[in-house]
């Protein structure tokens, strides 16, 4: 990932939890409240120098976590596939309203659109359908 914050704070909702609390707390302070090394260490009490090197620690293991287990990239493929397949339903949809109009066909693509929507949290193009 190009976008380093974007990339820490998707690792940090995916493994989070295993950073210690001091860690967690000094990790969301930097990268989701944007405070400087200054501000948190005033915040907390400690260094700046503890400061940095508690985000580097987290980093440093948020990073190794991923490499080992996957599961961020693991699910941006599955995010990627769920979405191309709710845009190719949406296209099946609308051929069957505007050729083949089956009652059947219909709702067998209303339930797996409410399947992948299920999956991508995208209630947007279901809502679509439903007007």
């Amino acid at each position: 990932m190009k976008n380093k914050p974007f990339e820490m704070c998707l690792l940090f909702d995916f493994y989070g939890e295993v950073l210690t609390e001091k860690q967690r707390e000094v990790f969301d302070l930097y990268y989701n409240e944007d405070l400087s090394l200054a501000e948190i260490s005033e915040h907390i009490g400690i260094t700046r120098q503890g400061v940095r090197d508690s985000i580097i620690r987290a980093e440093h293991t948020l990073r190794e976590l991923e490499d080992k287990l996957k599961l961020v990239a693991r699910y941006g493929r599955i995010d990627l596939h769920a979405r191309a397949i709710a845009d190719d339903l949406q296209i099946a949809i609308g051929i069957n309203r505007t050729k083949y109009r089956n009652v059947d066909l219909a709702a067998t693509l209303q339930r797996m659109e409410e399947h992948i929507t299920a999956i991508t949290g995208d209630t947007a193009k279901l809502a679509e359908t439903e007007e």
